[in-house]
């Protein structure tokens, strides 16, 4: 038999569980585990993907990010494997990012559409740009991401595309390391961003001095490649620096079995606070990640130990935040 006072009970009780419900659902998510975690997102009607290495020792979050893009015909894996940036952010405490791009078959040789190259994602105009955006605001949700410690670099095609993103996304990046791979800006305002560019003159593939490079390998395509110096001279313009040539700031030797590889380093004049361009200028290697282990080298040309690209790249990321450049920059 019940009695009249039940009814209200019963709804005591379950308006305490969806309270608890609620409670629950509304709490902050908790930062990703240390380890690999494969992220995965939709955008623009197709599922995209990334690799995201976060250190057993990164400190309290929010946790400064390295966006790291892969080459044409690469694939987020092989970035990993050949550059091993995660390696220095276990050290160094930050979370290193290894997105996918699209195209080619069986996960494998994929591009960006970093504007007039690369194949597949350049001729059906994926939003590559669109894709990065969503992709940053998942990582500020999910790890959590620093919004002022987001970085990006990228090799070959991949660079290009840290320079198109520098272009289309330059209020989300604190500064960018693009390697063996340029492009010029497309116009001359913008939000300023912070430039080391490392590239060897000797680049087979890349042409330093600019032109129309080899055929991709088993194809005929070709990709024309701006001149290095008039392109960084044109970013540097661009980030409000005196329209001179780069100054020597450094000089490096490499000798290597029955070889000299050489480094200068060259910083623009003048740059205001936070809007530094400075490039790793490379002699006797070829187009690769300089520090990373021989790869491919009748195609790329010769590895090279003259810099450490990582080094290099995180002494150059960990000085600059976005939203307190001026205070941050070693300019």
């Amino acid at each position: 038999m019940r009695t009249a006072g039940m009814p209200a009970t019963g709804n005591r009780r379950r308006a305490g569980w969806l309270a608890l419900i609620i409670w629950i659902v509304a709490l902050p998510a908790a930062a990703l585990d240390p380890g690999v975690h494969t992220l995965e997102l939709e955008h623009d009607g197709r599922q995209r993907q990334a690799l995201v290495h976060v250190p057993d020792d990164a400190g309290e979050p929010p946790w400064p990010v390295v966006l790291n893009f892969h080459g044409g015909g690469g694939h987020a894996a092989n970035q990993q494997d050949y550059s091993r940036l995660h390696e220095l952010g276990g050290r160094e405490g930050f979370v290193t990012v290894y997105p996918d791009g699209t195209g080619g078959i069986l996960g494998r040789l994929h591009t960006w559409n970093a504007g007039d190259c690369c194949g597949h994602a350049a001729r059906e105009n994926v939003d590559d740009v669109g894709f990065v955006a969503a992709l940053i605001d998942r990582l500020i949700e999910t790890l959590p991401a620093d919004p002022q410690r987001i970085y990006a670099t990228g090799l070959s095609n991949g660079a290009m595309m840290t320079y198109r993103l520098a272009q289309a996304l330059g209020d989300r990046l604190a500064a960018v390391a693009p390697i063996a791979g340029i492009i010029a800006p497309t116009d001359a305002g913008g939000t300023p961003v912070p430039i080391l560019h490392i590239h060897s003159r000797d680049d087979p593939r890349a042409l330093f001095d600019g032109g129309l490079g080899p055929p991709f390998p088993l194809t005929r395509t070709r990709v024309h490649h701006p001149p290095v110096n008039a392109s960084l001279t044109a970013w540097a313009e661009r980030n409000g620096c005196r329209p001179a040539r780069a100054a020597t700031d450094e000089e490096r030797t490499w000798r290597g079995p029955d070889t000299e590889h050489r480094a200068v380093r060259l910083s623009y004049a003048d740059c205001p606070a936070g809007a530094t361009v400075q490039l790793w200028q490379l002699s006797g290697a070829g187009h690769v990640w300089p520090g990373a282990e021989p790869a491919l080298t009748r195609i790329l040309g010769p590895a090279t130990e003259v810099i450490d690209a990582n080094a290099a790249i995180w002494a150059f990321f960990r000085e600059r935040r976005r939203a307190a450049a001026a205070a941050t920059s070693t300019d």
